[in-house]
């Protein structure tokens, strides 16, 4: 008789029937190592192909990840954050200050917000791509996306401009030249050229409406944090008044 070291569950065999968990885990051996060696290996080739794919053809791409081969993509949201992970790395390396000056000037817990906003970027973009998600799929509505096959797509594509960003944060580490706001910009562009061609390449409406969608989603998001801001500090304010 066995005790499961996971759930405690008693059990006799190689697993523990409630959770799976092995009665006896394998000892880490040459085996293992190399094991472990091919699923980075194999996790380092996604990953190139996935920001070749995306960098080159994004729309046809993504369209193909969804409708017809996911094998060789990283995915999704696991794109986002490893994008995101080497930014803040990047950010950190050479020390670049993303808080402006209208952040400095806050205090308490639209200060604390903001930080977090700045500090957690992967879950950042996964907020805005929900918000840019819901406008695409009201403007995009005939072409048969639902919203997570939309969102699918707003992780990859935020994904590249988040490496966009990371590029211009070791530029302007290297160089001392203030080249992280013209990322911004290329990284917009990259974005609604994505998803226009994801949508049809061929209308120029498709772009337009990935404009729209891209500015709303941004303007939404925005006007929710100043909500919160507006929130906390009524809060703040009576609490203090009270006491």
């Amino acid at each position: 008789m066995n005790n499961c070291k996971q759930c405690k569950e008693q059990f006799i065999g190689n697993y523990c029937p409630n959770c799976g968990h092995p009665a006896e885990l394998k000892r880490i051996d040459k085996h293992y190592v190399i094991k472990e060696l091919s699923d980075f290996l194999f996790a380092y080739r996604g990953m190139i192909y996935t920001i070749k794919e995306l960098l080159l053809r994004p729309g046809n791409s993504i369209r193909r990840y969804i409708t017809e081969d996911r094998s060789r993509f990283v995915k999704p949201i696991t794109f986002l954050f490893m994008t995101a992970l080497i930014y803040t790395l990047a950010i950190n390396v050479f020390h670049i200050e993303l808080i402006s000056s209208y952040e400095q000037e806050t205090e308490g817990m639209e200060r604390i917000i903001l930080k977090w906003l700045v500090d957690n970027a992967g879950y950042r973009y996964i907020i805005v791509g929900l918000v840019v998600s819901f406008w695409a799929k009201i403007f995009f509505r005939k072409e048969g996306f639902n919203l997570f096959e939309i969102f699918t797509l707003y992780c990859f594509v935020f994904g590249i401009s988040t490496l966009i960003h990371s590029v211009a944060v070791i530029l302007q580490g290297i160089t001392h030249l203030k080249v992280t706001h013209i990322s911004i910009i290329i990284g917009a562009i990259y974005i609604i050229w994505a998803l226009g061609q994801f949508f049809d390449s061929k209308k120029i409406s498709s772009y337009f409406k990935a404009l729209l969608s891209f500015i709303l989603g941004l303007f939404t998001f925005g006007f929710a944090v100043e909500f919160g801001f507006a929130s906390f500090a009524i809060i703040e304010t009576l609490i203090r008044h009270k006491y």
